[in-house]
């Protein structure tokens, strides 16, 4: 990346993104105390959404939602009025800072295809489902109670029932998990309000007639095949799950020109798995590990691969190649690689992760320093599970990343780097653990205490025999 790219990106924010997320930061407030009785400042928040959206074809409807709920009238046609322009503004900020992106870095895109349509699911079954979103509205995050979440319970099932409900089963019931979590979340200082507002208003529009066959069909998959090149992984890790993300270049069969993608697999874990022994867990992708442990290449045969980039990963259809050092494809390839089109309900600000290679930079306080460009350094994010720590970060000139878009600002969250240590040129990925340790003090450690996860299934097994 030029420095004249960088100073691109870095600079003013594309005109109304600012407005558009003080919009949405209001209604999210809103939603805290629940609009059942909405006080002057949520009023004035509703309108300030619906003002936004004024001249789009949301406009009147918005704005008449506003007017009925600030009257004492929620509606679940109203509610969805406002989720749409919520939903509409995020993508707006998604779309304009995508675009900036796509210019500093001389990214091309795939066009998005038009989404096609289904049977619409029964409005007996999304009848539940609306019916609990409506009265989070009411009474909103600081008013729920274990009585209002178990008031889902049936709708659930019934959603479970039909493969074709499964989006908004899924949505659903993480979101009511995380605020059972919570419970009893009037006590709680701060919440995290905008990634509830998200899911819910999600929720809220999955459940109008015809959009969750409508978000199938945007995402719909079409089997490809050719040369994946890995340039980075992330490893995400909750106390109860564990998910591995590889950012990869496709040469796709054809000739036609490289694709950025990703693959994502996961495991269940317990709470007390951390660290190298995450990797343990993932041990059903044998190929893929092995790929980023060794930094070779794939070959893959009719994998699925959706519309936002994803493929869908199964170790029948792929096959270990040649070499392949990352840096190496992201000088060579990445410029020239095109970039998928995103389904239009995934278009929101935190989507925005695009892998790029800096180099000749410098690191001070905390932020990539290039041609007299600061970009700051995400690096709560690097994993315990891999050699990728901070100070080697820091003492890095070379970085493969994600460049992501975070409360109103660009970042980097690096996925491997070039650095000096000791007098001597290493280089560190996080992936690079993925078939265990090869700092031999850690593998010295892993060995002492043994092997948890095999430790942990023999127990199991035998609490299931007894």
């Amino acid at each position: 990346m030029l420095g004249i790219q960088l100073e691109k990106l870095l600079g003013a924010a594309p005109a109304g993104v600012v407005e558009a997320l003080d919009a949405v930061d209001g209604f999210d407030r809103a939603l805290v105390t629940g609009l059942g009785r909405p006080t002057p400042e949520q009023s004035a928040a509703l309108t300030a959404l619906a003002g936004c959206v004024a001249g789009t074809p949301l406009g009147p409807v918005a704005a008449e939602a506003v007017e009925k709920i600030a009257a004492g009238s929620v509606s679940d046609e109203r509610l969805a009025a406002l989720a749409a322009a919520r939903a509409a503004l995020l993508g707006a900020v998604y779309d304009a800072q995508l675009a900036a992106l796509d210019t500093a870095l001389g990214r091309e895109r795939e066009e998005c295809a038009e989404p096609g349509g289904g049977e619409p699911l029964g409005e007996r079954l999304l009848d539940g489902a609306r019916s609990w979103l409506r009265e989070v509205a009411l009474v909103g995050w600081r008013g729920l109670g274990d009585d209002s979440l178990r008031g889902l319970d049936q709708a659930l099932t019934a959603l479970w029932a039909e493969p074709a409900a499964r989006r908004l089963a899924v949505l659903l019931d993480g979101l009511a998990g995380e605020l059972r979590a919570c419970l009893p979340l009037s006590t709680w200082e701060r919440l995290p309000v905008r990634r509830w507002a998200d899911l819910w208003a999600n929720a809220v529009l999955l459940c109008q007639p015809g959009a969750a066959e409508a978000a199938e069909a945007a995402e719909a998959s079409a089997e490809v095949g050719g040369r994946l090149l890995p340039l980075g992984a992330e490893l995400h890790e909750h106390p109860t799950a564990v998910q591995l993300v590889v950012h990869a270049l496709l040469e796709r069969d054809g000739g036609q020109p490289a694709l950025l993608v990703r693959v994502g697999v996961g495991a269940a874990k317990v709470e007390t798995l951390t660290g190298p022994t995450l990797w343990r867990l993932l041990g059903g992708f044998p190929a893929l590990l092995r790929a980023l442990a060794e930094r070779r290449a794939l070959t893959v045969t009719g994998l699925p691969l959706l519309a936002g980039g994803e493929l869908v990963w199964n170790e029948s259809r792929v096959a270990l190649d040649e070499a392949a050092d990352p840096f190496v494809t992201a000088r060579t390839q990445l410029a020239g690689a095109r970039a998928p089109a995103v389904p239009p309900l995934r278009r929101h600000p935190v989507q925005l992760a695009e892998p790029v290679l800096l180099e000749g930079y410098r690191v001070r306080d905390g932020a990539l320093t290039l041609d007299g460009h600061a970009l700051p350094l995400d690096l709560e994010h690097l994993p315990s599970a891999g050699p990728l720590t901070p100070q080697l970060v820091k003492s890095s000139t070379a970085c493969l990343g994600l460049l992501c878009w975070e409360d109103g600002g660009w970042s980097l969250r690096p996925l491997g780097v070039r650095a000096t240590a000791r007098k001597q040129q290493v280089e560190a990925h996080t992936g690079d653990w993925a078939q265990g340790p090869t700092d031999p003090k850690v593998a010295k450690a892993e060995a002492k205490w043994g092997d948890p996860v095999e430790t942990l299934r023999e127990r199991a097994g035998r609490l299931l025999r007894a």
